[in-house]
């Protein structure tokens, strides 16, 4: 029997990060949240399966302000683990940056984010047969 999927969510919107606990929690993937970029990074010890990633980050008080700061160290530190980008914008440039910089997806918070996420990580692992 394969073991669970462990998956990042990384957001500062409390309510993201609980929806996407509560919704993707289960026989398959276990779902850590963090609040933090940097939370996230000093996780990456354990190898994430997948990490979820908010593009924007309200609080200023911290070292990375965004989540293109945050993927680019994840890039560096680990290469290998698939980053799925969440934001409220649809700003086509943003999604092309992060396209050419290797995000696996770009996934708009709305109405449909979590159908949408659903399909991402089903994608995601299913690449890996």
């Amino acid at each position: 029997m394969d073991k669970k999927k462990l998956i990042y969510i990384v957001d500062d919107d409390q309510f993201i990060n609980t929806l996407v606990v509560k919704r993707f929690n289960s026989e398959d993937y276990d779902v850590v949240a963090f609040e933090t970029g940097e939370e996230c990074l000093d996780a990456l010890d354990k190898d994430p399966d997948l990490i979820i990633l908010d593009y924007l980050f309200t609080s200023k008080s911290r070292i990375f302000s965004d989540g293109m700061q945050i993927f680019e160290k994840i890039r560096q530190l680990k290469p290998q683990i698939p980053v799925i980008l969440l934001s409220g914008q649809e700003k086509g440039e943003v999604v092309l940056e992060f396209a050419r910089k290797g995000v696996f997806d770009y996934i708009v918070k709305d109405n449909n984010l979590i159908d949408n996420l659903a399909v991402s990580i089903k994608e995601v692992f299913s690449r890996e047969v």
